[in-house]
C-alpha cells in the first residue's frame, strides 16, 4: 500500500468531512467534478472514454497530476463496445452518435406509460424486464416475449412455455446481445477497476459511495420522461403521487454501501426537476417534496452523508433545507443565487459551488481569482463552504482551471 497515497487521502478526506460537519478545517476544501475536461486538457477525443482505455488512464493520471482539488468526480472508463451492441436508446456518446470531441447526452424516453402504473407496481421485476428492458433497445425487444415468471408454475408445462418463447427468434437475438455485452463487460470490469485504483493511488479519496435518487426525479429521468410526468400531475395526479412513494419504498429497500477506508458513505444525489425551473411551489409541494424529505432523512438516519447537486436555479426552495439535521449533508448550487443561500443556511448545511462554468471558460486569470475571493470571504465566512465549479468543466480554459484550485488553496482561510 502507498503510505503516502494514504496520507494524502486521510488528509483530504478529515477536510471535506470536516466542512460538511460545520467544523473548521485548515481550509477551504475544493472539489471539480473532472467529467471529460482530461481529454481536452491531453488533447485526445472524449470517445477515448469508451474506446481506448490506455489513452483515457493516462489522460486521467496526467490531469491529476497537475491539478489537485481535494476531491474529484471523474468520468469514469465506460465499455463503448458493449454498449453499441446493447444501443441503448436513451444514451448516445462520444464516437456513437456523438461527436469524438464532444461529452455524451441523454436521451429521454418514455418508457412507462401512463396506463402501467398499477402493472409495474404490483410486480415490478417482472415489469422491469419484459416491458421496460424490451423497450430500451430494439435488440432486446425480444424480452416482451417472455412469460410472465410468476406464472409458470413448478410442473413440467411451465418449463415447457419456457422452452417455447426461447424458441421465438426475436427473444433469441435479445438473450444473444446480452451475452455477447456481457462478454465486452467482463474485459472492460478489471479496467474500471484499474482506473479507480489509480485514483485512490494518487492520493483522491472515493467521492461517492452508493447513489440515491429522488423518486420524482427518477421517474421523470429515466421511465416516465420530463413530458410524461408533467401530464401525470394535471392527468392522474394522486396516481402519480403513489408511484413516487412505491419508487421511494423501493429505493429504501436497498442496502446500505460499505463506508469507505475512512468510515465514511456518502450518498450521490441530484434535484434537477425540482428545482425552479421546472415546478411552481405547489407542484414542488404535492408532488416532489415529501418524497425527497423521507428519502435524505431515512439516509441521513442510516448513518450516510447526502450530497446533493441542486441543478438549476432552486433559490426559492433554499427555506425547505433547513428541515434538514444540522451539518449533516453537503448542498452543492448550480445557478442558485449562493449569497442567498449563505444567508439562510449559515450555520445548519455545508454549501458548495459555485464558480461559473462561463468565466472558466473565458475569463481571465485574475477575473476567477476576483470571483473565488468573494466566493470564500463571504460563503466560507464562519466555514461551511467547499469551492467548486458551477456545472460541467468539459470546455474550461486549463488556466483557468488551475487558478481556481491554486487559487482557492493559497487564499482559502476561514474568516
Amino acid at each position: 500500500m502507498n503510505k503516502a497515497a494514504e496520507a494524502l487521502r486521510k488528509e483530504r478526506e478529515k477536510r471535506i468531512t470536516d466542512a460538511i460537519e460545520l467544523k473548521m478545517p485548515d481550509r477551504v476544501p475544493v472539489i471539480c467534478a473532472m467529467g471529460y475536461f482530461p481529454a481536452k486538457y491531453t488533447g485526445i477525443p472524449c470517445s477515448a472514454a469508451y474506446y481506448d482505455f490506455d489513452a483515457w488512464y493516462d489522460a486521467y493520471q496526467k490531469t491529476l497530476r497537475e491539478f489537485q482539488p481535494d476531491l474529484i468526480f471523474p468520468q469514469p472508463f465506460m465499455p463503448g463496445k458493449a454498449l453499441e451492441i446493447l444501443n441503448p436508446r436513451q444514451m448516445r456518446w462520444p464516437g456513437y452518435g456523438v461527436d469524438p470531441y464532444q461529452g455524451h447526452q441523454a436521451v429521454e424516453i418514455d418508457n412507462l406509460k401512463a396506463d402501467e402504473f398499477d402493472l409495474y407496481m404490483d410486480d415490478p421485476s417482472d415489469y422491469m424486464l419484459r416491458v421496460f428492458m424490451s423497450r430500451t433497445s430494439e435488440n432486446l425487444e425480444g424480452l416482451s416475449l417472455l412469460p410472465k415468471l410468476a406464472d409458470l408454475g413448478g410442473g413440467p408445462m411451465g418449463i415447457q412455455m419456457l422452452a417455447l418463447a426461447f424458441s421465438e427468434p426475436k427473444l433469441v437475438k435479445a438473450i444473444s446481445t446480452l451475452q455477447r455485452a456481457g462478454r465486452e463487460m467482463k474485459k472492460w470490469r478489471p479496467k474500471i477497476d484499474k482506473f479507480n485504483q489509480m485514483i485512490l493511488d494518487m492520493g483522491f479519496p472515493q467521492y461517492f459511495q452508493g447513489a440515491a435518487m429522488p423518486p420524482y426525479d427518477a421517474l421523470s429521468h429515466s421511465m416516465r420522461g420530463m413530458s410524461g410526468i408533467m401530464f401525470d400531475m394535471f392527468r392522474q395526479p394522486d396516481k402519480l403521487i403513489e408511484l413516487c412513494e412505491f419508487v421511494l419504498q423501493k429505493t429504501l429497500e436497498r442496502p446500505m454501501p460499505p463506508p469507505n477506508e475512512n468510515g465514511n458513505i456518502r450518498m450521490f444525489m441530484t434535484v434537477t426537476r425540482g428545482s425552479d425551473d421546472f415546478l411552481s411551489k405547489k407542484q414542488f409541494d404535492t408532488f416532489y417534496w415529501p418524497t425527497f424529505k423521507k428519502l435524505v432523512m431515512t439516509l441521513i438516519e442510516r448513518g450516510a452523508t447526502p450530497c446533493i447537486f441542486f441543478e438549476g436555479n432552486c433559490t426559492s426552495r433554499l427555506e425547505y433545507l433547513l428541515e434538514f439535521p444540522k451539518g449533516k449533508m453537503l448542498a452543492r448550487f448550480d445557478t442558485t443565487d449562493i449569497f442567498r443561500a449563505k444567508e439562510i443556511l449559515k450555520d445548519h448545511i455545508c454549501i458548495e459551488g459555485n464558480v461559473p462554468s462561463s468565466l472558466l471558460q473565458v475569463g481571465t486569470v485574475q477575473e476567477v481569482k476576483d470571483h473565488c475571493k468573494k466566493l470564500i470571504d463571504v460563503i466560507g465566512k464562519d466555514g461551511g463552504y467547499i469551492i467548486s465549479p458551477r456545472s460541467s468543466t468539459d470546455e474550461v480554459n486549463p488556466e483557468n482551471f488551475k487558478a481556481m484550485i491554486e487559487f482557492t488553496k493559497e487564499y482559502g482561510k476561514y474568516r
